[in-house]
């Protein structure tokens, strides 16, 4: 594969000539909804495949989903191929240490059906509260700990999960050492089941970091308990927030260069957003940005015909339009060379894999370029 970026003057045509292949190959590999229609800036893959044999890093890939029943079934087997675990979102734990249901039947057989490896995700919080005493509730109680992973052991037998990620957040910095005890206790009771155990780490660079999203988070302690981590390395533009790259690599290797030294390499799976989103302007404190796809974000890029820029920083993709009644909107987004950046990562830092948050926004690019970079692991 390579990739291209558009100039002033470009066809596809032209650009297909350039490389020896057709408009045809260009256009379904980008999923280009009208040939003719590109703007400056935008970053095409090039179908281009050497014979020469290429010894690839085999990676762990995992994808959460937060569509159910099955719109979520057809979303995992869209891209099952590509996929080792998939997470559908979520099993919330109650204050009684009981789950609350999830419509999975469907997407539990598109992962049998695909050889992807299904895990069980619970998290504290949910869109109405950011679970802080939910969570206190918990983790202070050894009786309720045992039965919330009493409770959770029942529903990944009858579900037939193999794995558990836990996503606890917003934890109270007093809870720190009760959450290590609690993954401990679930590790414990799970792996003689013959489950492993993976929790989703917020985006730490120090061990000192304040705020309530990261101080009950304890790298060290979760990269000697569990089996992986998922570090949620995204939402720096976060939808709430002013406008900015949602997963900036400049910030994303802050991260990692703290948590290599702290958790295993190979017990790394690196977090990666795959949509976009879009702010109007100025940025009013309570707005909320738009989030939709990145074949979303190209065609708002093409509709109005303004160049697609690239931060060198952040290494991301971004433009400013007007919409119809002359406000003025930005739009941050993930595009080839975005992806490719950040496969560079993997494979720098040698990581265990990439998590996907989350399915369900197309992003044809970055599946190829994936297969491109890597050869994924399938444990079934």
């Amino acid at each position: 594969m390579q990739i291209y970026t558009v100039k002033q003057g470009d066809s596809l045509w032209m650009i297909a000539q350039r490389y020896g292949v057709s408009v045809n190959q260009i256009a379904s590999a980008n999923q280009l909804e009208n040939p003719d229609a590109l703007v400056i800036g935008q970053a095409l893959v090039i179908p281009v495949f050497s014979h020469k044999p290429v010894t690839k890093p085999v990676i762990d890939v995992n994808a959460y989903t937060i569509n159910a029943g099955e719109t979520g079934a057809r979303e995992i087997q869209e891209v099952g191929r590509y996929l080792t675990y998939c997470m559908p979102f979520v099993y919330s734990l109650k204050e009684d240490g009981t789950l609350t249901t999830l419509d999975d039947t469907e997407m539990l057989k598109s992962a049998a059906a695909e050889r992807i490896v299904p895990v069980l995700t619970v998290t504290n919080f949910s869109d109405t509260t950011a679970g802080t005493n939910l969570a206190h509730t918990i983790l202070s109680s050894q009786e309720l700990q045992k039965k919330s992973i009493a409770n959770i052991l029942v529903v990944m037998k009858d579900k037939g999960y193999q794995g558990l990620n836990i996503d606890f957040e917003n934890v109270l910095p007093a809870d720190r050492e009760n959450y290590n005890q609690f993954l401990q206790l679930t590790v414990d009771t799970l792996h003689p089941h013959g489950y492993f155990v993976s929790t989703a780490l917020a985006p730490k660079t120090s061990s000192e970091q304040k705020g309530l999203l990261y101080e009950a988070h304890d790298y060290e302690a979760q990269g000697r308990i569990v089996d992986f981590v998922v570090l949620m390395t995204y939402e720096w533009g976060y939808r709430k927030g002013p406008p900015q790259a949602i997963s900036p690599i400049n910030e994303i290797e802050k991260v990692l260069d703290y948590a290599v030294t702290v958790i295993p390499r190979d017990k790394i799976m690196m977090g990666f957003e795959i949509y976009a989103r879009d702010w109007l302007l100025p940025f009013v404190q309570g707005q909320e940005a738009e989030t939709f796809s990145e074949q979303e974000a190209i065609f708002r890029a093409i509709q109005h015909q303004v160049a697609i820029q690239y931060d060198p920083v952040a290494q991301s993709p971004f433009y400013r339009y007007n919409d119809d009644a002359g406000r003025t909107h930005e739009v941050w987004f993930e595009d080839a060379r975005s992806a490719q950046a950040k496969f560079d990562l993997v494979k720098d830092y040698k990581l265990l894999g990439i998590s996907y948050w989350v399915l369900g926004y197309p992003f044809p690019q970055n599946w190829l370029l994936l297969e491109d970079n890597f050869t994924i692991r399938k444990r079934l």
